[in-house]
């Protein structure tokens, strides 16, 4: 090794393979960055915030690139300084931090640099956010391929969301593709208490549950279309789930009214905010069943409304779907959903693992 100074042998260069090997990742991007994507699990510690970088580039572009310079080296030292009293004066001696900012370069630097004068042993990951993002692209295209999925197919209102919990909570290996979409997937399943994530960070969230996968193992996995709400599904990762066998959910009507009623209990306190959804399919059932509908939810009609819902709109739309993308339906194992409480799904749980736990390898 070249006879470097102590701090400059405390700073690695990392790729994104040796994540594991850090004990916390730190994002020093500014906040904005941060909420569009990051890795998962990083914390975010802006050497410049949002408002800060503005001010910056406005100063670099209509005095100098010195006068910036200045500006910014006092506003970075100011904020690692809070850095450093606020999230880091716990950290013990063993701590290995990684960092990273948009490229690699000088916002990561600027951290590390200190940390590794303080005497901790820090990594800089080469290429910073931009190639963290190239890795999950990548890997999007390939860790699909590498699974047996076990696809939960079924009516809208059998439990396919309620099963996939089920068998999380029984040991198997489960993608929530709706939950990492924060939607059901459905034109109504906006959730009334959270924003659908960016696509980047969908797609980061996406790359860390697959990531985490043993491929001796089958991953479950519910049903879905190109696009969850505003989200496109990967599509290495669809077309691998198009391809894989399925499991199938029977319910009666009245069970599936009963589920869709937990599901969707949001709107049963607020027949307005169900009735802005429900104008999004005037196009396909023509204003006056709009008008039929939107008059059942004034009216409480919630059991009425869930039935002609399903029969109408979301059973043919299912149906044509289902078919066309899973030829592996009509040999798929069925499981009869006859309650909506817990144990029953947790008894559903158990016979679906025994019956599609084997891998062939």
């Amino acid at each position: 090794m070249p006879n470097l100074p102590a701090a400059s042998r405390s700073i690695a260069s990392t790729n994104v393979a040796q994540l594991p090997e850090f004990n916390e990742i730190v994002d020093v991007r500014s906040e904005s960055e941060f909420a569009e994507d990051h890795i998962p699990g990083a914390i975010n510690c802006p050497v410049l915030n949002d408002q800060q970088r503005a001010h910056v580039g406005t100063i670099y572009k209509q005095v100098s690139s010195f006068d910036a310079k200045k500006m910014g080296a006092a506003l970075v030292s100011e904020n690692i300084a809070r850095h450093l009293r606020e999230r880091f004066h716990d950290k013990t001696r063993d701590w290995r931090p990684l960092i990273y900012c948009w490229r690699g370069g000088g916002r990561s630097s600027a951290l590390a640099h200190v940390l590794s004068q303080i005497g901790w042993r820090v990594g800089v990951l080469e290429g910073g956010y931009k190639a963290y993002r190239r890795a999950v692209i990548a890997d999007l295209e390939v860790l699909p391929k590498q699974f047996t999925w076990r696809v939960v197919c079924g009516m809208t209102g059998t439990g396919k969301s309620r099963l996939l919990r089920a068998l999380d909570a029984g040991g198997a290996q489960v993608l929530d593709l709706e939950a990492l979409a924060a939607h059901r997937g459905s034109v109504l399943g906006n959730l009334p208490d959270a924003q659908q994530p960016p696509q980047k960070w969908f797609e980061s969230r996406v790359w860390h549950a697959l990531r985490g996968f043993e491929a001796s193992r089958p991953v479950y996995v519910e049903s879905e279309s190109k696009k969850i709400g505003v989200l496109r599904v990967p599509e290495a990762l669809i077309a691998s789930m198009w391809r894989s066998e399925t499991i199938v959910l029977d319910a009666g009507v009245a069970t599936r009214v009963a589920l869709l009623k937990d599901e969707y209990a949001h709107f049963l306190g607020d027949a307005a905010i169900l009735n802005t959804q429900l104008e999004c399919l005037t196009n396909l059932h023509g204003r006056d069943a709009i008008q039929r509908w939107t008059g059942m939810a004034h009216a409480g009609a919630w059991d009425a409304l869930t039935e002609e819902l399903l029969a109408r709109h979301y059973d043919p739309a299912y149906t044509r779907a289902i078919v066309k993308h899973y030829p592996s339906l009509n040999r798929a194992p069925r499981l009869h959903v006859t309650s909506s409480d817990d144990a029953a799904f947790a008894a559903l749980a158990k016979e679906c693992l025994a019956r599609t736990a084997k891998v062939s390898l």
